[in-house]
């Protein structure tokens, strides 16, 4: 049985650039936590304020429980 976490990445986390080397170390975070990555979706993500969205990236990431 696999369980399953979805992170939001939102473009201003990177200063309002996708960076390389901050996903990287997103991605290794969640490695030393057992973490496996399963997909990385391009996705206008939804702030806390106001009805627009940011583009983003929604990180799928996937591990084995039992």
């Amino acid at each position: 049985m696999y369980v399953y976490k979805v992170v939001e990445v939102r473009e201003k986390i990177f200063g309002g650039k996708m960076s390389g080397d901050k996903l990287e170390k997103i991605l290794n975070e969640h490695g030393e936590q057992g973490w496996h990555l399963r997909t990385i979706t391009s996705a206008d993500v939804k702030g806390r304020v106001g009805p627009g969205g940011v583009e983003g990236l929604l990180i799928t990431f996937e591990r084995e429980v039992g």
